[in-house]
């Protein structure tokens, strides 16, 4: 069947910086999806984690690994074989538990399958069983090696990074039929040319393929990054809301003020009314007085006026900004159905190319 995912879960990925082997270098704009694999052919388990077409993560599990928590919402670990340590973020202490737990279960798993792989390499060291060798050549001839995924094998394992020098080992026991044994293992390596043949045209085909979904995967990159710069001027508006709330605040400030006055306008206006009625000299300052009481309530009603077109603007404003949110986030879920569906069509082209 292949590599399959078996678990997977959504962090911001880092690498060490190969220079100072102390500060983190960030491999991934955004948070993305990190997943557990299992090879069934060949008992393997590996991290991998995809940025748009690039594996910014693609770690074998092995059982002298070791995760470890180094915050609330931060994990860490070294690969040997890729001469790194990755490091991710996550947004949850539980989502960091489970993906520790995950990882604990999958490396005692990858003991068990060496420790039962030396025990059958124990077995299968008999001389009897040994003739059987030139039907391990085929071993290096996987999907992996084909796409260029092939993990290197350590000592403790049954394939073989070189085919040829392996038979005449095998064949030092045999040497009186070792003409017969050649000529089996010619006839194989012509069928294994054969068959690398039709690998190797069905992997021109499927290049061809990757070449216009990476070309389609641009353009949904491309979409992205102009939502990411809309983003990043909503949150400029939001930053020019907070000023429209201080100013509304001044606002309301100026209105209290102003209805203060106005209430002490209005006293002095019935304490003037009292002397005109007591002197009609004071008629002309009553015009006056009631002028300006007439001027106080029109820059009132200016001023309400004006609130109420702040407060309706702020509110389009926060209706414009949740609106593209919710279609941002829909695109977001989009590349994540397409990030799978790469995924998934990945694991056909590797089924295919194991079924020829």
């Amino acid at each position: 069947m292949g590599e399959q995912p078996i678990f997977s879960t959504r962090a911001h990925v880092f690498q060490i910086d190969p220079n100072t082997k102390k500060n983190w270098v960030p491999t991934s704009k955004h948070a993305v999806t990190v997943s557990y694999f299992f090879d069934c052919t060949r008992n393997v388990y590996r991290i991998i984690s995809l940025d748009g077409s690039k594996a910014i993560i693609n770690s074998t599990i092995t059982p002298n690994m070791t995760f470890t928590k180094t915050s609330q919402k931060f994990g860490q670990w070294a690969d040997s074989r890729a001469n790194t340590v990755y490091g991710l973020g996550f947004s949850s202490e539980s989502n960091l538990a489970k993906f520790a737990e995950k990882f604990a279960e999958f490396k005692e798993a990858a003991r068990i399958a060496k420790e039962k792989s030396q025990e059958k390499m124990e077995l299968t060291s008999t001389p009897s069983q040994q003739e059987s060798a030139p039907g391990d050549l085929q071993s290096p001839l996987t999907s992996e090696s084909i796409n260029g995924t092939e993990e290197r094998v350590t000592p403790d394992t049954t394939q073989h990074t070189e085919p040829r020098a392996e038979p005449s080992q095998n064949a030092l026991p045999f040497s009186h039929s070792s003409s017969n044994i050649n000529k089996h293992w010619e006839a194989e390596l012509e069928a294994l040319k054969g068959n690398n043949a039709k690998l190797t045209a069905a992997l021109l085909e499927s290049t061809a393929n990757v070449k216009q979904w990476k070309q389609q995967l641009g353009a949904y990159q491309e979409e992205a990054e102009r939502l990411h710069k809309r983003v990043t001027e909503l949150e400029c508006v939001s930053g020019q809301t907070t000023v429209i709330k201080s100013q509304k605040t001044e606002l309301n400030q100026t209105i209290e003020e102003l209805e203060s006055a106005l209430k002490a306008k209005e006293e002095e206006l019935e304490r003037l009314k009292a002397e005109v009625e007591s002197a009609n000299d004071f008629q002309s300052q009553k015009d006056s007085l009631t002028q300006k009481l007439q001027d106080m309530e029109s820059r009132n009603q200016t001023l309400e006026a004006q609130l109420s077109d702040l407060e309706q603007r702020l509110e389009s404003n926060q209706q414009e900004r949740e609106a593209f949110r919710n279609s941002l986030r829909s695109l977001l879920e989009l590349l994540d159905g397409k990030l799978f569906e790469l995924t998934e069509l990945r694991d056909t082209l590797g089924k295919l190319l194991e079924n020829s």
